[in-house]
């Protein structure tokens, strides 16, 4: 080893001092993603690779001075739903400005594995959103035209990363298989146990996807036809994923009045399956659930100290967003959105409905109830003549109808042919500070990746699109103080690198592939809110993907060098 003025200069193998670099960013405070006080130093990039971190003199083709600035390793978005949104546009600009460098999808859908039945179904929903099978055919770069029959250029969850990657994306990609879609893939959307051969394919199809890169099996139990499963069936699917170095993740079964119940299951699933755990965008839902986080706290440091790995993410807001699915027992969606809707336009099935969303239930899970019609936010329709809604609350929307929110909630389902998109208030501001705090705890933005413009502008996103993870530096660090920077980064970068099995990510280390932010922690900020969600967030300087600059001086350069990020059980590993 080599020292220059009194620091160490740390190498990776098979670099020699002397190189020119390809990039080197210098005079910045380091913060590596172990969770130590950061420390100021320069770092050297070769390829797609830190070839160097501490002080030395060889230069580089592209200096960046990041005197009074953080770099860090890139951020990871535990859960992201950019799986469209990056297909409409690959810069994923919402995200890269607060130095997001990969997109972990999966939570209960995934790209893949598809029948060719499910494949014709996510295309027309493609092509709903982006209004016109001419425009899905261009965004999917697939030959359109006269005697040209339209389809998705994938299958399975590999193909679709490989499709990614391939098509150009500034962000890397990774995913998890999802229990519901390997379930619709042999099920269907009926509300029953899948037999004993039923079940050792829906197996396969995990082992199958875990073999191609995928990092485990996701479930979102409050949902239909996911919500059919029992714990049983999960244990068979994360025990599959488990054979491969796979964990084990889950919007459980409740996140509000069975929260705890739910929380046992994911633990018990963990334990049954011999695999890791982690619980999706952990909250307490609805005000009479708040007193409960306690409790859901203790069950899982118990968890882990009999070594369980048990974690969790979250994303920075007092309020979720999903479906008006959400609103309604499961028992009405069975058989899918078309007999949902069809349903829902039968008199006595409304009656009995209606009265259902409005009595209170351990038996489904019933976010408009804890949010209440004044906490019910409508932001995204695909009927053009409703999106004068956008903005709107349910309750306001009854009111202009002169129609009970029940019965708004239904009507606007069959109105716009869509689960319709809300955003539901539900959490207290003292629970996401003290999840914030909790050191098993990583984050997300539980949203697409996006840009003020073009079709994104069709809906509110929640602001967690454009700031959750400015949020956490802003608000959370240099505000209140809730988390140092250091401990902050750690869990944006290689604790959940290490929970997915990822090799070469999540820190400043020679030999790491250079997913680098750089950004001002003073500055940064975000700016997104309900009102005014398109916003980018600011005080990111700097975001280089795999050694490519792809944010510079806080300016998309255009870049695409996203990759398909693998799990543990691929089978292209050399070693």
């Amino acid at each position: 080893m080599t020292v220059l003025v009194g620091f160490l200069i740390i190498m990776a193998p098979g670099c020699a001092q002397e190189a020119p670099y390809d990039v080197v960013i210098r005079n910045g405070l380091l913060v590596d993603g172990s969770g130590s006080p950061g420390v100021r130093g320069d770092i050297a990039i070769r390829a797609d690779t830190i070839a160097a971190v501490g002080s030395f003199a060889g230069g580089g083709a592209t200096e960046i001075d990041a005197d009074g600035l953080v770099v860090a390793p890139g951020f990871i978005n535990m859960l992201s739903w950019a799986t469209t949104s990056l297909i409409i546009d690959g810069h994923s600009q919402s995200d890269i400005r607060q130095g997001v460098t990969l997109e972990v999808f999966g939570e209960g859908e995934s790209e893949g594995p598809l029948t060719e039945e499910m494949a014709d179904e996510a295309l027309r929903s493609l092509v709903g959103r982006v209004e016109g099978e001419e425009r899905a055919a261009e965004l999917l770069d697939v030959p359109y035209g006269p005697g040209t029959r339209l389809s998705l250029p994938w299958r399975t969850l590999g193909e679709y990363l490989g499709y990614l990657e391939e098509k150009g994306v500034s962000t890397n990609v990774a995913s998890f298989v999802g229990a519901t879609t390997v379930r619709v893939h042999e099920v269907g959307y009926e509300n029953r146990a899948p037999d004993e051969a039923e079940l050792t394919r829906m197996q396969d199809l995990v082992r199958d996807a875990m073999r191609e890169g995928a990092l485990g099996v996701g479930s979102s139990l409050i949902y239909a036809p996911a919500f059919y499963a029992d714990t049983d069936e999960l244990v068979a699917l994360a025990s599959a994923a488990g054979e491969y170095g796979g964990m084990y993740i889950s919007h459980m079964r409740s996140e509000g009045n069975n929260l705890l119940a739910a929380v046992d299951e994911l633990i018990e699933i963990s334990r049954r399956a011999g695999v890791p755990a982690e619980i999706y965008h952990l909250k307490a839902a609805g005000k009479q659930n708040w007193d409960k986080l306690d409790e859901v706290i203790d069950r899982v440091e118990s968890a882990r100290n009999s070594g369980q790995r048990i974690t969790a993410d979250m994303y920075l807001y007092t309020a979720g967003s999903t479906g008006l699915d959400a609103a309604m027992p499961p028992w009405v969606q069975e058989g899918g959105f078309g007999e949902w809707r069809r349903r829902l336009m039968d008199p006595a099935i409304r009656r009995r409905v209606a009265r259902e969303i409005m009595t209170p239930t351990d038996e489904w899970e019933n976010l408009f109830l804890s949010a209440g019609p004044e906490g019910t936010l409508l932001v995204g329709f695909r009927n053009k003549d409703l999106r004068d809604l956008i903005g709107k609350t349910l309750a306001e929307v009854a009111d202009s109808r002169g129609t009970s929110p029940a019965e708004t909630i239904m009507d606007l389902v069959v109105e716009d042919s869509s689960r319709v998109d809300v955003v539901y208030f539900l959490m207290s501001e003292e629970n996401v500070a003290r999840q914030v705090a909790l050191p098993w705890m990583s984050f997300d933005s539980d949203a697409g990746s996006m840009a003020p413009e073009g079709l994104f502008l069709q809906s509110n996103p929640h602001p967690r699109a454009y700031g959750n993870f400015a949020r956490l530096l802003a608000k959370y660090v240099r505000e209140e103080k809730v988390v140092p920077v250091e401990e902050a980064v750690r869990r944006l970068t290689s604790f959940p690198a290490e929970n997915l099995g990822l090799r070469r990510r999540g820190r400043l280390q020679p030999g790491y592939y250079a997913d680098v932010v750089v950004f001002d922690p003073d500055r940064i900020q975000d700016h997104a809110t309900f009102e005014e969600p398109h916003q980018y967030s600011t005080g990111v300087q700097h975001v280089l993907v795999n050694g490519v600059s792809v944010l510079y001086d806080g300016e998309h350069t255009g870049a695409k060098p996203g990759r398909f990020v693998r799990g543990p059980g691929w089978t292209g590993w050399s070693d």
